[in-house]
């Protein structure tokens, strides 16, 4: 038997022991959504409904689109005015895809990248200001001296045509300091009403990574604010501090892979991986400090709970909600259009792991109910958005891997 298999099997018989103690003591939270027992049965919630909220199905009839075909590990996507999408493939590529489907060849002009593990390509956004000045931005692994590598962020103007490329490539942020891992390179990038950019980040997985993200002479851990050409808005709330990276915008995060702008208050919403039994919402405030890794919820990966088990510590924010199980979160969007009239107002999540579209209630501040989508296509679900014509749009993260579409679906006549 391989190492690997060994450790999936160690991790089976600690995960049924424990669930099996629990169950005979009556322990096992119930309720919600059907999704299994959960990865950490001795943990409880801080506040009634922060897991397993109701199981709250809306009966919505959708059709299921294929858009476009053959990506590699598609990542993120940003709508074109023109109807057009962008969409990054993990791999190193940035496409353009057609009204009839067709994929463009890899846009030329992007900077070196390290393509591997969860490494590559990553995320993509339009300047808020397009139609005036072309620029696109895109976050990737950068790779460094030494086998070692970081997040960053680049933008460049987007030249259309025959030969789709981007020009005037300016790298505008930096991911300190850079770790030879191949694991928890976030990132969403998500543009504020006031034009600021959000930079969501990862800790490298790795322990010498991991224990500085609640250091603040550098960015593992955290989400970034910036203006859009790289310098570091006046307001942000450590700016002014001696040894204090001032594009820090909240720290004490694992890995953020989901974030998206609330649509009434404008807050950043943010969902990032925890481990087993820990993925978490939460919203990004100035200064605040979210935990990872003093506090948590879930259990190590490798077995036995994380940070002796302690999920809550006086001056650390609770999440507003956590999954356990795990969902493996990657791609948010809440959903404002009106082709769902019974949706809007919900919160959208991708799932990896659950192999699910995860749809969620949201009262204010409050996760009240959760409903599982398209959990028979058995897809893995990186990125989630809603597009100008009010259909949902997802990226599956295979290979090969598709954009699709969900609409209402048609009477029968």
């Amino acid at each position: 038997m391989s190492e690997m298999r060994v450790l999936f099997a160690v991790l089976a018989a600690t995960t049924l022991a424990c669930t099996s103690a629990a169950q005979e003591t009556g322990d096992v939270p119930r309720g919600g959504v059907e999704q299994g027992p959960p990865n950490a049965p001795w943990q409880r919630p801080a506040f009634p409904g922060q897991t397993r909220a109701p199981e709250r199905q809306t009966g919505v009839a959708i059709d299921v689109m294929t858009v476009a075909d053959g990506l590699d590990h598609p990542w993120g996507l940003a709508f074109l005015p023109d109807g057009r999408i962008l969409v990054t493939e993990r791999a190193g590529r940035l496409r353009l895809v057609g009204s009839d489907g067709k994929l463009s060849d890899a846009i030329a002009g992007l900077p070196d990248m390290d393509v591997g593990g969860q490494g590559g390509l990553l995320d993509v956004a339009l300047d808020p200001s397009f139609v005036a000045n072309h620029f696109i931005y895109w976050s990737y692994s950068e790779p460094q001296r030494g086998g070692a590598n970081n997040t960053a962020v680049a933008r460049g103007q987007l030249v259309d045509g025959l030969l789709p490329h981007v020009d005037h490539v300016q790298v505008i942020f930096h991911q300190t300091p850079s770790l030879g891992s191949s694991l928890h390179f976030g990132s969403r990038l998500v543009f504020a009403r006031d034009g600021t950019l959000f930079i969501t980040l990862g800790e490298r997985s790795i322990t010498l990574g991991r224990m500085q993200a609640q250091r603040l002479d550098g960015t593992l851990g955290k989400i970034v604010r910036i203006n859009a050409n790289g310098s570091i808005p006046p307001d942000n709330p450590f700016v002014g501090r001696t040894n204090v990276r001032p594009e820090i915008w909240s720290l004490g995060h694992r890995n953020v892979q989901a974030a998206t702008l609330h649509p009434e208050t404008g807050e950043l919403w943010e969902i990032e991986h925890g481990t087993r039994g820990g993925d978490e919402v939460n919203i990004a405030r100035a200064g605040k400090d979210y935990g990872w890794p003093t506090i948590a919820y879930g259990v190590e990966y490798a077995g036995g709970a994380i940070t002796g088990g302690i999920t809550a510590k006086a001056g650390m924010e609770q999440p507003l909600y956590y999954w356990d199980p795990v969902i493996a979160p990657s791609g948010m969007t809440f959903y404002t259009g009106d082709l769902f009239p019974e949706w809007k107002g919900s919160l959208f999540v991708g799932g990896l792991a659950s192999q699910a579209l995860v749809r969620l209630d949201v009262d204010g501040e409050r996760i009240t109910g959760e409903e599982r989508l398209l959990t028979d296509m058995h897809r893995r679900i990186r990125d989630v958005a809603q597009g100008p014509d009010g259909a949902l749009y997802l990226l599956t993260d295979e290979s090969p891997g598709q954009i699709l579409k969900l609409v209402p679906r048609r009477a029968v006549r």
